[in-house]
């Protein structure tokens, strides 16, 4: 029984001799006999004594039974067991020492483990019943004691650091044994609770956390009952405290016990919300728990205490004071209350918790808060604190924490900057907290206005100041609300002078305490106070002044449109000035008039306006002929009496002093077309030695921009316009001669410049000459040959350019980039898209060979280093506006290519200088400049940010476009890094950063998804119709292509989990197919339905590239079950139905790659026959179209397929497929034998095999074979009657009509067949789903442009009806008429628009208009014919088509009447 008894072997021990010796065995039981004669064991042996086990075996066999003898041996064996019995060392028998140890009897060797833990439980509990009952104390009380000193000995038996909370694998294997041990007792009454709590609360310090808890978890002893079962409730609190900080530290250690100390840890926390937040209800009814709810609470303020405590010291990270808060914090997500959130004692926790986080240490005043609340905002607050409130905003939902922020506001003292915290985190993580803020702020406020009430309003203040922080995305900026709530008529101050006083005083108070941007508010936007009330405001306004000033920011120095919700440092004026005037151009040009800002200024801040404001805007130039928006601006301040006449005097004096004067060059030069502008430029670039002349360079700008105007003929009447839009073509760009010859000019002088430049003084230092020279050339109608150049320099020329060349448009391109809010969108392609010039510029660059790829390379490095060069110094948006985000996933990826180094982290900074100076020397090295820029630890940090690290998704839509013939990889260099990128850096990587989070399906979604773009922007771009030409031609995918397959194969290896039977569960790729096609229009325009068949084009493709079982979403687990392939019948029946359908079926690939599928997703099962079968059983009913599709190919599927089965299997084929085999005998055999075979049930699938025969084998004799319809089943007929009539329809639709009248001939000799044998076949059109097996089976086996069309198809056998049966049939006028209603319709939309193209080729048949003409007269002398029961229903059918023909509808509508009355007539007399 796993057990042993006693501590020393047994031969040493003497039993009792009561039990006396066994005649012939020379042996006592249970001990050897030093007088008993030695018998040998066996012949020969050496060893002249045997075993107690086998002298008792041969004992049992030679021994009779004898009750009483048996009892007086078990009386014995119990006496001698409990003369050497001890409890402590019986203990060590439950912890499962090897039975070869014990020295037992055979009961010990049972092979049942759970037996022997039974007996040996047993027996336990027997010997402890008699040495309690020889002690004289209850058994419990003894076994408690007992079970005590053990759980003691194996919480010490580890000898590791004393300072700990978890157990040792080891001691978790004896603890288990002690559990089950005292659960045996404990189910028997032989153990006490209590009195074990006590023994274990004497020995309290040597007790580990988690073997209480394996103690709660067992149901042995429940934390409430050991924690009240203690006398001292404060020092229970203190010992939970301490093992709870242990706890926590070690639950955020990356070790194999964190887990339990996780599971610890949230069963704790479960335990005390519920304790101790429970109903005052529940305590009534709990009397004796009373003390738990104490200490619960008790424990859980500690520790948020504690936590507290930690923030407000600033607690570093990686410290165990931090590990134990964020373990704490952690506990307040959804994974630890979920087991609680029924009630409500979570919800009353996070109340209470929230208000111990508001309310605590309520030292900061408010002019603490008001001066130090921008460091309070999400972003500088403390993660862990932000987390603490996200995690608390999960349960309670923004109406209860508005109310409870009022309630503590209004009651309490508070923690302004937890408080404030909580605010912004609020307005930040709920949307909806927003509005709710709002509306809160508008009571505080109301409510302070009316009562005087100061607290109101400094609450207010600040918590509009606070949300104001995070951005007007998240809250209205303090200058549009401070405006929008004083600045009116109707403004709370409004009401009395009372008031006007109270904000005022306010305001007053505030102003020594206050940042410069608020008091900057409040002096633009001032309350709007009556005016005789105007002297108080005066007051506030010249102490606000005062103020500023005393800040060093005097408000007349202020510009006109700066940013006042923002808390970034005054910009000075002269920096603001140049941005004002921009600004204010643009107002001016949409509005016509000056702006109101300009016309304050001039009178409220006229220092401002007059120092820095109008130099700005007069910055002398040559002016041009026709006025531009800066003229115009300008001579409306002038007619304003805005401009002192003496300024505008010496600026026009200026403006045309530059405009006159005359380059000192030689006269060859001046005679060409182009001498003046290129002796002007040359001149800039002499200037470039010396850039700190600021004055000289503008001066030449404006010289530059004049001879410009001369070469391009704009210097007489200036005839240009401003560019609004450029549509460019990049696939071949061009330009006039004149226009190339300038923009070369340009282009040449700015590269030339920026390398003299950059050798006297790096990019930081060389001014604004640059920027004034784009500014220069965009000014112009020139731009768009502008970018049509850089087209054909970067696009087509680029690995042809020098070094100088690249260095100077990369140059180029960051300041384009930087002026891109200036500049209009290009429109590109085939359909346009719309651009920016940084994205289309970055268009331009592209990585498909290697000398493209070295092109790329260099441009991107020359850009990101002059970028990071000039503007470092300068905001990060400045930096962020020049840098295209696409440029730098270009670079990221290039490197990552091409440098093998790179691919491996970063361990330390790079203190290398930027590339930049090394990059203007001839001996540049554009591959060592790269990798010094890539590692720049400044550089790595802006790759960190979201728009700028590189994507699994980007790196698939670079890598696609590889050329693989012309790659500079090799083919094995090239794998090795597809292996590397994909499984090493993006698959492990999180979404946050770009990658997958280790999931592989994902990955292969983007695949997938890259790959279809590609195919449809290859197509589009290239402008090919025939889509095979360009997957053929896209020879970048193929890689990639070769990768999913690698994926999708390691995704099938590796079996998931099931998935659920609804469409959005099934396959990845189906998934991906399903969800493309939700966003694409469902119109049936041809445009429409062209866009979603070149898509399903695509899929189609990738399908076959991928392995056939893909088509399967689940294998059901149990066998035998039908295959789960739900997502691929929706995307036939969906989709390919109406989109991929050809000659009646699905093509010949796709059908035989579902079969292909199921025959390998079965075929490794024990017995794969029956689930092929229920596979094409359940495909009979929800995707009848493939079975159909396999008749029709059958004679090319039938040898892959059998040939496939028996690789296999030696059994034949399963029935289903063998009847399609069956299916096709049958066919063939009708026409080509007297005697045909049986059709094979369903009968719809003997009628598709039999159509296509007949379509296949048409012959002349065929109308005689069609004869034997008269002997087949009238479900045989009816269904090919269906497939003859959608044959008939599809001779119409496709481009070739030749078998049109032949399939119409068809389709007349079965309907003759039909109504010979009297065999219903109208409900062939009124087909619906609500019709069972036979409309679900037909409507899923056509298109739906083929269900509307059927009209068409009715009326075109009308000369083939028999009238006389049909006019006595009742359901035939409902049937005809509503055919004709929906002809009528269908004409109407158009829908036989495609019908009309095909039928207008054959002279024998009528188009649309003439069908419906004849289908008209063909009614109107029906109708009067038919008899009265064929009207039933007619006033609904006429009712749902109101703009039905009138006279058809009259004909009706008479001839029920006539009928009415005639039934009058005849009613028969009663009486």
């Amino acid at each position: 029984m796993g057990v042993h008894v006693w501590p020393q072997p047994m031969e040493k021990q003497r039993g009792p001799q009561p039990m006396g010796r066994q005649r012939g065995s020379g042996a006592v039981l249970g001990m050897s006999d030093p007088e008993a004669p030695e018998v040998p064991s066996e012949p020969g042996s050496q060893n002249p004594r045997r075993t107690w086990a086998q002298l008792l075996a041969g004992r049992v066999k030679r021994q009779k039974c004898d009750p009483e003898r048996e009892q007086k041996l078990r009386q014995s064996a119990v006496c001698l067991l409990r003369s050497h019995l001890n409890l402590n060392d019986l203990l060590l028998e439950v912890e499962d020492i090897p039975h070869k140890k014990l020295h037992l009897s055979p009961l010990i060797d049972g092979d049942s483990s759970e037996t022997d833990t039974y007996l040996s439980n047993s027996f336990i509990g027997s010997a402890l019943q008699d040495q309690a009952s020889q002690l004289g104390v209850p058994v419990p009380i003894l076994s408690s004691q007992m079970v005590a000193n053990r759980f003691v000995q194996i919480c010490e038996g580890d000898p590791g650091p004393s300072h700990k909370v978890l157990l040792s694998s080891e001691q978790r294997k004896k603890l288990s044994s002690l559990l089950e041990l005292t659960h045996y007792l404990l189910t028997r009454g032989m153990f006490s609770r209590l009195a074990f709590c006590q023994e274990l609360w004497k020995v309290q310090n040597s007790l580990l956390f988690e073997a209480i808890w394996h103690l709660h978890v067992k149901n042995i002893v429940n934390f409430q009952e050991l924690l009240e079962s203690h006398s001292n409730m404060q020092g229970v609190v203190a010992w939970l405290l301490r093992n709870l900080h242990l706890l926590c530290e070690q639950t955020e250690e990356s070790c194999k016990n964190s887990d339990i100390a996780k599971n610890t840890l949230s069963d704790l926390v479960q335990m005390f919300i519920l304790r101790g937040f429970q109903k005052t209800s529940d305590l009534r009814r709990n009397v004796e728990s009373k003390q738990m709810p104490q200490i619960a609470m008790a424990v859980l303020q500690g520790m948020l205490t504690f936590a507290l405590e930690a923030l407000t010291t600033s607690v570093q990270e990686g410290s165990s004071t931090y590990k134990v808060v964020a373990s704490w914090f952690s506990m307040f997500s959804s994974h630890t209350y979920r087991a609680v959130i029924a009630t409500e004692s979570p919800k009353r926790f996070f109340n209470q918790t929230l208000i111990q986080v508001l309310t605590y240490k309520p030292v900061l005043k408010v002019s603490d808060a008001i001066q130090m609340q921008r460091d309070w905002s999400f972003v500088k607050a403390h993660p862990l604190l932000t987390s603490l409130y996200r995690r608390l905003f999960v349960i309670l939902s923004p109406e209860e924490l508005v109310d409870l922020l009022q309630e503590v506001l209004g009651t309490q003292e508070v923690n302004w900057a937890h408080v404030l915290s909580c605010v912004s985190t609020m307005v930040v993580c709920l949307p909806e907290a927003q509005q709710l803020v709002h509306d809160w702020v508008a009571r505080r406020l109301a409510h302070a206005f009316e009562n005087c009430d100061l607290d109101s309003l400094v609450i207010a203040f600040l918590v509009v100041r606070q949300a104001a922080l995070e951005g007007p995305a998240m809250f209205l900026p303090y200058s549009v609300w401070f405006k929008n709530n004083f600045g009116n008529y109707h403004s709370y101050h409004s009401g009395s002078k009372k008031a006007l006083v109270f904000l005022l005083k306010f305001l007053t108070d505030l102003m020594p305490y206050e940042a410069p941007r608020y008091l900057q508010v409040h002096l633009l936007h001032p309350p709007l106070v009556p005016g005789k009330y105007r002297s108080l405001l005066m007051d506030y306004i010249t102490l606000a002044k005062t103020r500023l000033s005393d800040l060093k920011v005097p408000v007349e120095t202020m510009g006109l449109y700066e940013n006042l919700s923002s808390t970034e440092d005054v910009k000075q004026p002269q920096n603001q000035a140049p941005q004002d005037v921009e600004k204010a151009i643009t107002v001016f040009e949409h509005t016509g008039k000056i702006p109101l800002a300009v016309l304050e200024a001039s009178i409220f801040r006229r220092p401002y306006y007059v120092s820095h404001f109008l130099p700005a805007l007069l910055t002398p130039r040559a002016l041009p002929h026709v006025p531009d928006s800066r003229m115009a601006f300008i001579e409306a301040l002038k007619r304003a009496d805005k401009i002192p006449p003496s300024l505008y005097s010496t600026y026009c004096q200026t403006c045309s002093v530059i405009a006159h004067k005359k380059p000192e060059t030689p006269g060859s030069k001046s005679e060409e077309p182009l001498g003046p502008l290129r002796a002007a430029l040359e001149e800039l670039r002499a200037l470039m030695t010396d850039l700190t002349r600021h004055d000289v360079v503008s001066a030449q700008m404006a010289l530059i921009y004049e001879r410009l105007n001369i070469a391009l003929g704009h210097s007489k009447d200036g005839d240009y316009t401003e560019v609004s839009r450029i549509e460019l073509n990049v696939l071949a760009p061009e330009l006039e001669p004149q226009e190339q010859m300038v923009v070369d000019l340009l282009l040449m002088a700015f590269c030339q410049n920026l390398m003299t430049a950059s050798r006297f003084a790096p990019p930081d230092r060389q001014g604004t000459w640059a920027a004034c020279f784009v500014a220069t050339m965009c000014g112009h109608m020139l731009l768009p040959a502008i970018l049509t150049r850089l087209c054909q320099l970067i696009h087509h020329q680029g690995p042809g350019l020098s070094a100088s060349h690249v260095l100077g448009l990369a140059a180029l391109a960051v300041h384009l980039s930087g002026s891109q809010s200036a500049l209009p969108e290009v429109q590109v392609g085939s359909p346009t898209r719309s651009l920016t010039i940084p994205e289309f510029l970055n268009s331009l660059l592209t990585c498909a060979t290697k000398d493209s790829s070295l092109f790329c390379l260099k441009f991107c490095t020359a850009a990101i280093s002059y970028s990071w060069c000039k503007f470092s110094s300068q905001s990060r948006d400045v930096l962020h506006r020049c840098l295209s985000p696409g440029l730098i996933k270009k670079f990221q990826f290039l490197v990552f290519r091409l440098f093998s180094e790179a691919r491996d982290p970063l361990f330390r900074e790079d203190t290398a200088v930027l590339p930049w100076q090394s990059l203007c020397w001839p001996s540049e090295d554009w591959q060592r400049a790269a990798l010094c820029l890539w590692k720049q630890q400044a550089f790595q940090e802006l790759l960190k940010e979201k728009d700028y690290h590189l994507t699994y998704r980007d790196w698939l839509q670079l890598e696609i476009e590889i050329r693989p013939e012309v790659d500079s990889l090799s083919h094995t260099e090239r794998r090795d890094f597809h292996q590397w990128a994909i499984y090493e850096h993006f698959l492990p990587a999180s979404s946050a950063a770009g990658g997958c989070e280790g999931n592989l399906e994902v990955a292969c979604m983007v695949i997938v998804d890259v790959l279809i773009n590609f195919c449809q922007s290859s197509r589009n771009y290239c402008h090919q119709e025939n889509l095979h030409l360009v997957l053929s031609d896209c020879t970048g995918n193929r890689d990639i292509l070769c990768r999913l397959q690698e994926m999708a194969a390691d995704l099938e290896r590796v079996p998931g989990t099931p998935q659920d039977s609804s469409l959005s569960q099934g396959h990845f790729l189906l998934r991906t197919f399903h969800r493309r096609l939700q966003t694409l229009s469902n119109g049936w325009d041809e445009a429409a339905r062209l866009q979603r068949q070149q898509e399903l084009l695509i899929y189609k493709w990738i399908l076959l590239s991928l392995p056939p079982t893909l088509l399967i979403s689940n294998t059901p687990a149990e066998q035998p079950a039908a295959l789960d392939c739900t997502g691929f019948f929706h995307l036939v029946n969906a989709e390919l139905r109406n989109f991929c359908f050809h000659g009646g079926t699905l093509t010949h690939d796709i059908t035989a790659h579902f079969f292909r599928g199921i025959l390998s997703a079965c075929i490794q099962s024990r017995d794969p026959s029956p689930t092929i079968d229920l596979t094409l059983v359940a495909c009979q009913t929800e995707c009848p179209l493939l079975l159909t599709s396999a008749l029709l190919w059958w004679p090319r599927l039938e040898a892959e397929l059998s040939c496939r089965w028996r690789r296999h299997s030696l059994s034949p084929l399963p029935q289903q497929l063998q009847r399609l085999q069956e299916a096709q005998h049958f066919a063939r055999s009708f026409l080509c034998s007297d005697t045909a075979h049986a059709p094979p049930g369903p009968a719809w699938v003997s009628a598709a095999a039999l159509h296509f025969m007949i379509q296949q084998a048409w012959e002349d004799n065929v109308p005689s074979q069609l004869g034997k319809l008269q002997h087949q089943g009238e479900q045989l007929l009816v269904f090919l009657f269906f497939f003859s009539l959608i044959s008939l329809l599809s001779s119409h639709l496709t481009p070739k009509a030749a078998g049109s009248q032949k399939a119409l001939g068809i389709c007349a000799e079965i309907l003759r067949c039909l109504e010979k044998r009297k065999i219903p076949w109208l409900g062939l059109f009124q087909l619906t789903d609500k019709d069972g097996g036979l409309g679900r089976i037909l409507l899923r086996l056509v298109p739906d442009q083929y269900i509307r069309l059927l009209p068409f198809a009715f009326y075109s056998l009308l000369p083939y009806f028999n009238h006389d049966i049909l006019v006595r049939e009742s359901t035939f006028l409902h049937v005809a008429v509503d055919m004709y209603l929906k002809l009528t319709c269908l004409f109407v939309a158009g829908e036989t628009g495609a019908v009309s193209v095909v039928v207008g080729k054959s002279q024998n048949q009528d188009d649309p208009v003439g069908l419906m003409m004849k289908a008209r007269l063909f009614l109107l002398n029906t109708i009067p014919q038919c008899p009265q029961k064929s009207f039933s229903n007619m006033e609904e059918l006429l009712a749902a088509n109101a703009d039905c023909d009138p006279e058809v509808k009259a004909a009706l509508q008479h001839r029920q009447q006539v009928q009415a009355d005639t039934d009058l007539d005849w009613e028969p007399r009663l009486f």
